[in-house]
């Protein structure tokens, strides 16, 4: 992945979002041209000239100070996650250049199996980091059976999502959930751009799905790290999850998806039936667990 590339579009994106009304400058007569806000205003608000911060739009970062970088997050109020991803490309902007290399993948302790087994009336499911699943509980390969396939290897969450036309239907905020998965391996890039297997899946996914590649051009940035899933499942019908993503410090790379309902409501019911029909229809961790 190109870092001055990565850096020229994010820098651009959130110029574009912002209007000078909302960044507290007077405006006064004549048509603007652009969107957001021009890059002398920029400068303007982040106190530095507008050289020097049409150096920054153009992709090199090298050298910037914390200083300047603090203040272009104030100038195009950034949020938390956005901060995170500029001080990451900063921060790969300035330190040598790494050839792409392959990661070594999250292993699944016996522990970590043992753990999300007890977890039984709670759909549990790790995931590495680029969304593959590697380990689960019956009721977590119930609720996505279609990530789990009988005698086929697992589907990565992404690949489900924009190549799999059946994620549509299960997702009924399809778009929401797409984005947000844009959005997060957005945020993985920026702190490893040399890592050769999420430059081969967004290769993949930029290849074949017209709506993923225009949404990793627009660099939206958040993180997802607890919310409310909307799902419409083959079995049960319509459900409202909660869901939290839990890390694994034994584990570093994994996350732990957990999915709860609002007791008393007609997707706790969903569930109960869910509990039921996976107690005779899901296979056994032995078969499921990918990674151990």
């Amino acid at each position: 992945m190109d870092t001055r590339e990565d850096v020229q579009q994010f820098l651009t994106a959130l110029r574009g979002r912002i209007t000078p009304e909302r960044a507290g400058l007077t405006v006064f007569g004549g048509e603007r041209r652009v969107p957001g806000l021009r890059r002398e205003e920029v400068a303007q608000l982040a106190g530095v000239s507008t050289a020097y911060y049409t150096r920054m739009e153009r992709g090199n970062l090298s050298g910037v100070s914390e200083s300047v970088l603090f203040a272009l997050v104030r100038a195009l109020q950034l949020n938390e996650a956005e901060t995170a991803h500029l001080f990451d490309l900063a921060r790969a902007a300035t330190g040598p250049r790494r050839a792409p290399r392959t990661k070594p993948e999250a292993r699944v302790s016996p522990r970590v199996v043992q753990l999300i087994d007890m977890m039984g009336d709670i759909p549990a499911v790790a995931m590495t980091r680029l969304g593959d699943p590697v380990a689960s509980n019956s009721l977590g390969r119930a609720l996505f059976s279609d990530l789990f396939p009988v005698g086929r290897p697992v589907v990565n969450s992404a690949r489900y999502l924009f190549l799999d036309e059946r994620s549509r239907v299960f997702y009924p905020d399809w778009e929401t959930i797409a984005h947000e998965a844009v959005s997060g391996m957005r945020l993985i890039a920026g702190r490893d751009p040399s890592d050769r297997a999420l430059m081969a899946l967004v290769g993949e996914l930029a290849t074949r799905s017209d709506e993923f590649r225009t949404w990793w051009g627009g660099h939206t940035v958040r993180t997802h790290a607890t919310g409310t899933k909307k799902i419409h499942h083959p079995v049960v019908g319509d459900m409202t999850l909660e869901y939290e993503t839990l890390t694994l410090a034994s584990t570093p790379g994994l996350s732990l998806m957990t999915y709860l309902t609002e007791p008393a409501t007609p997707s706790a019911d969903a569930m109960k039936m869910l509990c039921s029909w996976a107690a005779n229809n899901v296979p056994t961790n032995d078969t499921a667990n990918t990674n151990r």
